[in-house]
């Protein structure tokens, strides 16, 4: 918007630039704090579908309400509410798709669903346009589309059965895992029945039903050895693939070339790295793609540090940049989801997401300082997020576990099968 028509920016060019960082900042800050409090909530109590349709709802409140801001520091107030409601929206989103899918179609499910962004941030920069001269109306197009994602997650979409089954619950899962086989033409036997890892087939409904509710904690990931060395690998690499990627977006204002045309490029750039990342997920695995994007990423930057003055080849290189470390973020997120069980799984994307967006606000800081440093500072984030990535597990083709004890027990068997086949490599 114009700084005409913003009567709270007033002042020195500083002051400016002071007022709009901290309403961003205050924006992401919102969205680290609200990812961890409604990870955990989606875990918990409320569970995956009721969490996404609260943070839908408030985002959109809090959204329509920004646009009637009369002041400066109420705005900033309500950047913060907007981004803390909107915090949980996609991992819940993510979650609530992946988790009744099978490990043959989980990798194409899960990566389908980031399309949506890119075409988000596409639309975003046309109601920009058709919008500029009314921010006040930028902010209500935006907020809206909300409400009504909400309402559709409310008629069309039902609870994850993974939740309900840990919740102690089998009998609503087992209701929706029926409504999944009926709407593919299928049926579940009259006797079968859902259980917990460990738990015993045997076990009836009733006896399941007044078993207490798994509820876990951050805590309880960190007190395992196994989910916590996870969970710190994870964080780090999120981290430093949410600052590549925000500051390379960022950094477009460095190049001196047209600002549209560079966030239509930077847009277009992640559908094809969607489509190439589902493609090679289930053929050469997560883990060798993670590597594989980070180093690539890191490269583009590293290059395009060392261009200079020409702008077109460091504006593809950013591109490029941007189109390897979209892929990172993309299928970090069901990576990530099949390295810890379902009783912890938001918590521990929580945690991811508040790490992604801790980079998000220092990649801006980075980025003032111009010239060949941004470049030279994702790059070698890149090249370091690569090699830290050869401290996961591949989890291709594997099953995803309810509980921890399932998980350790099943690490277990695959640590001491690799011990005795000798291949190391696949460890």
């Amino acid at each position: 918007m114009a700084r005409a028509r913003r009567p709270w920016l007033r002042g020195g060019s500083c002051v400016v630039k002071y007022k709009i960082g901290l309403a961003q900042s205050g924006f992401f800050v919102g969205n680290m704090i609200g990812s961890g409090i409604f990870g955990h909530l989606a875990d918990s109590s409320l569970g995956r579908k009721r969490s996404l349709i609260a943070v839908c709802v408030a985002s959109a409140v809090f959204g329509c309400l920004t646009s009637l801001s009369p002041s400066f520091w109420l705005y900033a107030a309500l950047r913060f509410l907007t981004g803390f409601s909107s915090g949980g929206m996609g991992l819940c989103s993510f979650v609530l798709a992946t988790e009744p899918v099978g490990p043959s179609a989980r990798g194409m499910a899960g990566m389908s669903t980031y399309y949506f962004y890119s075409i988000g941030i596409a639309a975003l920069s046309c109601t920009a346009y058709l919008t500029k001269s009314s921010w006040r109306a930028l902010y209500i197009a935006t907020s809206l589309p909300s409400l009504a994602y909400a309402l559709a997650i409310l008629a069309c979409v039902s609870e994850s059965p993974r939740w309900y089954l840990v919740r102690r619950r089998p009998a609503d899962a087992m209701r929706v895992m029926r409504a999944i086989a009926a709407g593919n033409g299928r049926s579940i036997p009259d006797g079968a029945s859902l259980t917990l890892d460990g738990s015993s087939s045997s076990s009836t409904e009733e006896e399941a039903a007044a078993t207490p509710a798994v509820a876990l904690s951050v805590l309880d990931v960190l007190r395992s050895p196994l989910t916590r060395a996870r969970l710190c690998v994870t964080v780090l690499i999120n981290f430093i693939t949410s600052m590549v990627y925000y500051g390379l977006s960022l950094n477009v204002t460095n190049l001196n070339t047209n600002l549209h045309i560079n966030v239509v490029l930077n847009a277009a750039s992640e559908v094809p790295a969607f489509a190439l990342t589902t493609a090679l997920l289930d053929q050469i695995g997560r883990k060798p793609l993670t590597i594989g994007t980070m180093w690539l990423a890191g490269a583009a930057c590293l290059i395009g540090g060392s261009l200079g003055p020409m702008k077109t080849a460091r504006m593809v290189c950013a591109v490029f940049g941007i189109f390897a470390m979209s892929g990172t973020f993309n299928l970090l997120g069901i990576y990530a989801a099949e390295l810890f069980p379902t009783v912890v799984r938001n918590v521990a994307l929580g945690c991811m997401s508040q790490s992604a967006q801790l980079g998000a606000i220092l990649a801006p800081l980075v980025v003032v300082f111009g010239g060949a440093v941004p470049f030279a500072v994702f790059g070698t984030c890149g090249v370091l997020g690569g090699v830290i990535g050869f401290y996961l597990p591949e989890t291709k083709n594997r099953a995803l576990f309810e509980t921890m004890e399932g998980l350790e027990a099943d690490e277990k068997v695959r640590l001491r099968q690799c011990l005795e086949t000798n291949l190391n490599s696949s460890c």
